[in-house]
């Protein structure tokens, strides 16, 4: 199901780089619960039932994966293993669920009509005054099947069936696309190679209404899958923005982009955990901006539970 990856698992040298990114390991400070640790386990022959735990505390933020030496893809090893995950855990049953939910509505939708597409996902789509904005701002419309499904199963290794795929795929080769679910764009990437592919994030902030409006006051916070996915060419992007705008961004010495959420695989359908609150308020530490851009809706809920400072979408920025 997923791209195939040139070098794996095997390959892992034990060189910890990957722990100087993790969110995992900020939190745990286990060895077990890195990247590292899930490459070597699975090297002595450990299974996914015996690497639950990490497997399931893994926010598939893809910070690992531009800074390991051996190229080795580290979110698509964690994506793979959930696939063979216990059916039997006590949120799967929630978690399918909601897969059925989002597949049904994919199954309702229209084809749509020639043209470029945004793809909201479903935490957007809540929004429909917002979800109207950023349709609006970018000429593009809204796809009606936006793979929230396919999505959701990406991320929690559940199963995409061939004729799903194909369906969704079909509708969408060729096309210029915005796609609002980081981890979808990634994999979109290596299954659509002919389509022309951006975050939302991207593609609100290259609009002059909005990027004028990004203040040297302001701490920006990039959607870390999308960017991660496609680092080299993201780094020399956001390097421009801050330039031309004085914003702070998200981006540690290595400009990998630090997570808002920590984003555990059994809390994705319940509220912010401590561990969550925890993340962004570490995030905040030493800073005091005017304002917090966000180009994710899950960020923004975070930061405004954590601080008074106002949080605001990309497409907010635009004026009406």
């Amino acid at each position: 199901m997923f791209a195939a990856a040139p070098i794996d698992h095997a390959r892992c040298s034990g060189c910890s780089l990957c722990r100087l990114v993790c969110p995992m390991w900020r939190q745990h400070r286990d060895p077990r619960f890195s990247p590292e640790g899930l490459a070597r386990a699975r090297q002595c022959g450990a299974t996914a039932a015996e690497l639950t735990a990490p497997l399931e505390a893994c926010s598939l933020c893809g910070a690992c994966d531009p800074v390991c030496p051996e190229g080795i893809d580290l979110s698509g090893m964690v994506m793979e293993l959930r696939q063979h995950l216990s059916p039997a855990l006590p949120y799967r049953q929630a978690l399918d669920a909601l897969q059925a939910k989002f597949a049904l509505a994919a199954a309702a939708a229209e084809a749509p009509a020639a043209g470029a597409l945004f793809l909201p996902g479903p935490t957007l789509r809540a929004q429909p005054v917002l979800l109207a904005r950023v349709e609006a701002l970018l000429g593009y419309a809204c796809a009606a099947d936006d793979g929230a499904d396919i999505a959701l199963a990406l991320e929690t290794g559940g199963e995409i069936s061939p004729a799903r795929r194909r369906r969704f795929l079909d509708r969408l080769d060729g096309r210029t696309l915005a796609v609002g679910d980081g981890l979808l764009l990634r994999q979109l990437r290596h299954w659509l190679p002919g389509a022309r592919l951006q975050s939302l994030g991207v593609a609100l902030a290259s609009l002059m209404p909005i990027r004028r409006r990004i203040a040297s006051t302001d701490f920006y916070v990039i959607e870390p899958r999308a960017y991660h996915a496609d680092y080299e060419r993201l780094v020399a992007y956001y390097d421009r923005l801050q330039a031309e705008t004085g914003c702070a961004l998200n981006l540690d010495l290595q400009r990998i982009a630090m997570p808002a959420l920590t984003q555990a695989l059994p809390r994705i359908t319940g509220p912010l955990a401590d561990a969550d609150l925890a993340q962004a308020r570490w995030m905040l530490q030493g800073r005091r901006p005017a304002r917090i851009v966000v180009e994710s809706l899950a960020d923004r809920a975070a930061f405004e539970r954590v601080c008074d400072i106002p949080v605001l979408h990309l497409a907010e920025l635009a004026q009406d």
